[in-house]
């Protein structure tokens, strides 16, 4: 069984995130969403949050895994014993950052590949940051996120 991790913030998770999860369960018998947890960032929803909101957003289950994680993904990866990491890319700019990730992942982890997967046209505009911001201001956001995000950005921003 071949393992990946798609490792993220989903802070919320959005329709483009599901959709690199659609694609890389195309190529891994097995995926293991990873939620991240970072100290340094106060997100708007706490972790645990995030997991059961992906759980709820996905439609077949019995090939993932979502769970929250702190500490070095290649650490992470290693105990999952998975073989790549898959990243979404939406724009050159993404790019950049994330190609320094994948070699200093494969600096500490010389066995662990990254596999990168292109963002669809329809959704290289999309991120957790401005999804929070439009639904803040009161946009309509329910095109771009999961119905179970939508309710709970409404219960978290009362709207």
């Amino acid at each position: 069984m071949i393992t990946a991790i798609y490792p993220g913030s989903f802070d919320p998770v959005t329709n483009g995130h599901l959709d690199v999860v659609g694609r890389a369960l195309k190529l891994f018998d097995r995926l293991i969403i990873a939620v991240a947890h970072n100290s340094e960032k106060q997100g708007l929803f706490a972790p645990q949050e995030r997991v059961e909101l992906i759980r709820r957003s996905i439609e077949d289950s019995s090939k993932i895994e979502v769970v929250a994680f702190d500490g070095l993904l290649v650490d992470f990866a290693a105990n999952c014993g998975a073989v790549a990491i898959v990243r979404g890319l939406r724009a050159v700019t993404d790019f950049e950052y994330e190609f320094q990730m994948a070699l200093m992942n494969k600096t500490l982890s010389p066995g662990l590949e990254t596999v990168f997967l292109a963002s669809r046209e329809a959704y290289t505009y999309l991120s957790s940051r401005v999804i929070k911001e439009v639904a803040r201001l009161g946009g309509d956001v329910s095109k771009m996120i999961p119905p179970a995000v939508v309710q709970a950005l409404r219960e978290k921003l009362g709207g």
